[in-house]
């Protein structure tokens, strides 16, 4: 007798022999996995990668999260952090001021600033610049991980510098490391449509490849949720793939599931829990060169985060103190988490919590 295998479960049967055999998954692949709703073989199989790539550890970091001005040029659709000049709530620290709030937050175990912000125009490209040398200066031992690459795009219009003459600036001041924001979803067609009037894809990707030719090692996002089809996402994969096959620069890879502006919007304004995994998962999946993806919890949330851990993710972000961003757009998660929350969050997922720096080096292990 023969047995008729339906055409989804060979397609699914072919993908776990492929991610089994080292072989890399192909646009449909993961445009096929987006449409699937068997959510438990695809984590099982993101699962199965994380633990060949990492074991069982999971890594975090006492990091704390900086906001040098909120004032920004540009106005994209989905953002409620920006603000013009004059506006209420709007502002623009000094080094000094950015250092009393440091100090009011600080603790010894803290090592990296997060820093991103506006892009804003009233002040020149030195201001940024003038920002990490002041941080640098009172914090040495502190990483700086700063700025994102549109704000990279944006120094370089503002100063007529080349990408790598900004780069090589802040790196003077003190810069180590890019984060990850900006990348959005790395489609033109995205990008005009949600009015993301700043670095668009082929820029994006540039200034991550300079920042890695200068050897920086940086972060990077995707933010899912929108008006994005899953072949967007899944293209949005591959062009980091096809960087980190160049350069092998990146260091994790972060999916932000998009945030309501509106802080009451209801559940159906909100990607869903079984959206978040299954991105987190094929992430994994698609990003064969990527040592790490995050569960970022300011946008999916503590438990959730936890789940994840048991379908792809090898990093639960870190301590963060006061997260702005997301929390304007109308995230409802903390706003921060501590360390021996996170150790705890690791732990409960049958995971052994790793405390690491900016660029995986591992601290601490809690066994």
């Amino acid at each position: 007798m023969n047995v008729i295998v339906p055409t989804q479960e060979k397609q699914m049967m072919s993908i776990v022999d492929k991610v089994r055999h080292g072989e890399r998954l192909s646009l449909e692949d993961g445009v096929f996995l987006y449409q699937s709703d068997d959510l438990l073989t695809i984590g099982q199989l993101a699962n199965e990668v994380a633990i060949r790539k990492n074991g069982k550890k999971v890594y975090f970091i006492e990091n704390m999260s900086l906001y040098f001005t909120n004032v920004c040029e540009a106005h994209c659709a989905f953002c409620n952090f920006r603000k013009d000049e004059g506006d209420p709530g709007a502002y623009t620290l000094s080094g000094e001021e950015m250092i009393a709030y440091v100090e009011q937050h600080f603790h010894p175990g803290v090592r990296e600033f997060h820093i991103v912000g506006g892009h804003n125009t009233h002040v020149p490209f030195q201001y940024y610049v003038d920002s990490l040398k002041a941080l640098k200066a009172r914090f040495p031992e502190v990483t700086l991980k700063a700025y994102t690459a549109a704000e990279i795009d944006f120094f370089s219009r503002i100063s007529g510098l080349s990408y790598k003459e900004v780069l090589q600036e802040l790196m003077k001041a003190g810069l180590e490391s890019l984060t990850g924001g900006g990348a959005e979803i790395l489609s033109d067609h995205y990008r005009k449509k949600m009015r993301v009037d700043k670095a668009d894809v082929s820029q994006y990707l540039d200034v991550h490849r300079t920042a890695h030719n200068l050897g920086l090692r940086t972060h990077t996002t995707m933010l899912y949720g929108s008006i994005e089809s899953k072949e967007d996402r899944v293209r949005h994969l591959i062009h980091l793939r096809e960087l980190q096959d160049e350069t092998n620069g990146f260091l994790v890879f972060i999916p932000l599931s998009m945030q309501p502006i509106n802080p009451k919007a209801g559940i159906r304004r909100r990607n869903s829990a079984f959206e978040d995994l299954k991105t987190i998962a094929i992430s994994r999946l698609m990003l064969d060169n990527f040592q790490h993806i995050k569960a970022y919890f300011i946008n999916i949330g503590v438990q959730l985060t936890q789940v994840a851990l048991t379908m792809g993710a090898s990093d639960a972000h870190g301590t963060i103190v006061k997260e702005k961003i997301s929390h304007a757009a109308g995230a409802l998660t903390p706003e921060g988490i501590t360390r021996e929350d996170l150790i705890w969050l690791i732990k409960g997922a049958g995971r052994i919590p790793v405390e690491r720096d900016t660029f995986y080096s591992e601290i601490k292990i809690y066994e």
